[in-house]
C-alpha cells in the first residue's frame, strides 16, 4: 500500500474492505489483512471466486439498470475502487459512493474526485436515514425519480441486532416507483459446517461476518418485485451468453438479485 498511511487508517486490525481487495488480487492491503484473508481462504477457498463473481455481478446489474433508464445510483458500502466501478459501467449516470471506512474514503476521493458525476461521502449503512438526508446525496440524487440503490456484499456484515430488514425498508420507502435495489449476500446453505469458523476468521476484523441462510437473505427483498431470474447464485444472474456458470447445483453460497419498487411500493 502507500508509503504514507492516511490519517485514521488502522494497520493493526484486519479491514474487511482491504481483505476484499486482497481476494480480488489488489494491492491496497496490509500484512494483517492478508493474514486474516488467508485464514478465511483456508476455510472456504471459493471466497476468491466469490469476490470476483460479485464484481462481475455488479457490472451486469448496473448495465441492466442503465439499459432500463436508471441514470442515478447510490452505492452503499462501495469498498475500495477497482475495475468496473459503477460510474465506469454507467458513465452518463450520477453516482454517489458511500462508505464509512477511512481507507475507502481516502482512495475513493483521490481516484474519483475529478469526476463531476461522482460523489463520495462518509456514511454507515446501519444509519440509512443519515445517508438519505446527507446534503451531498440530496444534491446529486433526485429521489422523486427512479434510482438504483446498491448493497453489494455489505449486509453480511450487519448483525440482526442492527435490523438489516429495517435498513432495506428505510431505503425502499425513499425510492420512487421504478427504482431498483441490487443486493448480494453470502449464504451458508452450501457450507453450513464452515459457518462458525468463518465467523471466527473475522473476529478481529473491522466488521463481523454474519452467517445467513438463503431463506433469510430472500426476506431482505420484502416489498420489492424481484426481476428474473430471481435471487440466485451470482454467476447465474443473467450470465453473459457463452459463459460457463460454475458451481451449479451446490446450494446457495453467494446470492444476489434485483428488486423493483412498484407503483404501490
Amino acid at each position: 500500500m502507500a508509503d504514507q498511511i492516511p490519517k485514521g487508517v488502522q494497520t493493526h486490525i484486519p479491514n474487511v474492505a482491504r481483505m476484499y481487495d486482497y481476494y480480488l488480487g489488489g494491492k491496497d492491503n496490509f500484512p494483517v489483512d492478508r493474514q486474516a484473508a488467508e485464514k478465511a481462504l483456508e476455510i472456504i477457498p471459493e471466497i476468491r471466486h466469490g469476490a470476483r463473481a460479485n464484481r462481475a455481478f455488479l457490472g451486469r446489474t448496473v448495465g441492466f439498470l442503465a439499459e432500463a433508464g436508471i441514470d442515478q445510483f447510490l452505492d452503499i458500502g462501495t469498498g475500495l475502487p477497482t475495475q468496473n466501478n459503477v460510474h465506469q459501467v454507467a458513465p452518463d449516470a450520477r453516482v454517489v459512493y458511500v462508505d464509512n471506512d477511512p481507507t475507502v474514503l481516502v482512495h475513493g476521493r483521490a481516484i474519483l474526485g475529478k469526476n463531476e458525476n461522482v460523489t463520495i461521502i462518509e456514511g454507515d449503512v446501519r444509519r440509512p436515514g443519515e445517508i438519505l438526508e446527507h446534503p451531498d446525496v440530496r444534491a446529486a440524487i433526485d429521489f422523486d425519480r427512479p434510482v438504483g440503490v446498491l448493497l453489494l456484499a455489505i449486509m453480511h456484515f450487519i448483525p440482526d441486532a442492527d435490523d438489516p430488514q429495517g435498513i432495506v425498508a428505510t431505503l425502499r420507502r425513499a425510492m420512487a416507483p421504478g427504482s431498483h435495489l441490487v443486493l448480494s449476500h453470502v449464504a451458508i446453505d452450501a457450507r453450513p459446517e464452515a459457518a462458525d469458523e468463518m465467523v471466527k476468521a473475522y473476529d478481529q476484523a473491522s466488521a463481523p461476518f454474519v452467517t445467513r441462510t438463503g431463506e433469510e437473505i430472500v426476506r431482505l427483498f420484502d416489498g420489492f418485485d424481484v426481476v428474473e431470474p430471481g435471487i440466485v447464485n451470482l454467476p447465474e444472474w443473467r450470465p453473459v451468453p457463452g459463459t460457463v456458470v460454475p458451481y451449479r447445483d451446490v446450494g446457495s453460497y453467494f446470492l444476489g438479485g434485483v428488486g423493483v419498487v412498484s407503483d404501490g411500493g
